[in-house]
């Protein structure tokens, strides 16, 4: 039996698809199916049932998936805790939300290289929550504070929301008239319950489940949103409105898994970031 396989056998439950499971791994479809072939047959059993919509554990697969985890967990443990013995050199991984990674972590990273000369960075611009006990990241960069034992938790920053839309759109028009562009409506974000309360009695002509697609909504004249400041802060296209002033602040953390803080790589990078969240340039596109 390849130990290995039983990797791509807790990403084929976890996904329930051949190519979900390849995206997670970073390899192509076939190679899941053949590993989960060498799997079944390594051990005598058929773990999983080929459906069209998906391939479903057997009895046998489920029973051995809560085994699989506790040996893939003792694998992570191992890697974590082998990162205290690495040089300061390598990759560290950032996992953060997308526009908080293009508009604000990315911009802000020219002076990196010099900094920590031997590390590379990878940026996973991701919604979904990655697991840091998995290694799917070094470091998280979370809009809310984990529950999860075992992390270590830092408060990073506090960020700033506002009412925008664009001198075209607001010249000439009274505030109830004006339209709005929102967040969907069973959304739990504070500024987006905000804005529902805050609109209300005023037309919502437009829902969306990405802040992008709300910003270039208001850039373009078309109504007033609600967003953090640092996605729009030095624009030309949209003007805060100061008469309705958002509340909001939501903080933001930084999170990294309590073995994973030993690697001298990642914590020069985590130093590294808690600096440049404390640096006069970052703290004034978050207010």
């Amino acid at each position: 039996m390849n130990w290995d396989d039983l990797r791509f056998f807790l990403a084929l439950v976890d996904s329930g698809t051949l190519t979900g499971a390849a995206r997670r791994l970073q390899v192509e479809h076939t190679t899941v199916a053949r590993r989960i072939d060498a799997l079944e047959a390594a051990l005598g059993l058929r773990l999983f049932d080929r459906l069209v919509r998906g391939w479903q554990p057997t009895i046998e697969g489920q029973d051995l998936v809560a085994h699989a985890r506790e040996v893939e967990d003792r694998w992570f443990s191992f890697e974590r805790k082998a990162l205290g013995a690495e040089k300061m050199e390598g990759i560290v991984r950032i996992s953060a939300p997308p526009n908080l990674t293009a508009f604000l972590l990315a911009p802000h990273l020219k002076n990196l290289p010099v900094a920590l000369a031997g590390v590379d960075l990878e940026l996973l611009a991701e919604r979904q929550q990655v697991s840091l006990g998995r290694r799917e990241a070094d470091i998280a960069l979370r809009m809310a504070r984990p529950q999860t034992a075992g992390l270590v938790i830092k408060p990073l920053a506090s960020i700033a929301y506002g009412l925008y839309a664009s001198k075209a759109y607001l010249k000439g028009r009274i505030a109830q008239d004006w339209e709005f562009a929102a967040y969907e409506k069973d959304s739990s974000t504070p500024h987006h319950q905000w804005l529902e309360q805050h609109a209300v009695g005023r037309r919502k002509i437009l829902r969306s489940n990405d802040q992008m697609v709300l910003r270039q909504f208001a850039a373009a004249g078309l109504g007033v949103t609600v967003l953090p400041r640092y996605l729009v802060n030095g624009s030309r296209e949209l003007v805060l409105i100061e008469e309705e002033t958002c509340p909001v602040q939501r903080k933001l953390w930084l999170v990294m898994h309590n073995d994973v803080r030993r690697s001298p790589r990642v914590r020069a990078v985590a130093d590294y970031l808690i600096a440049l969240f404390g640096s006069d340039a970052v703290m004034t596109a978050l207010k």
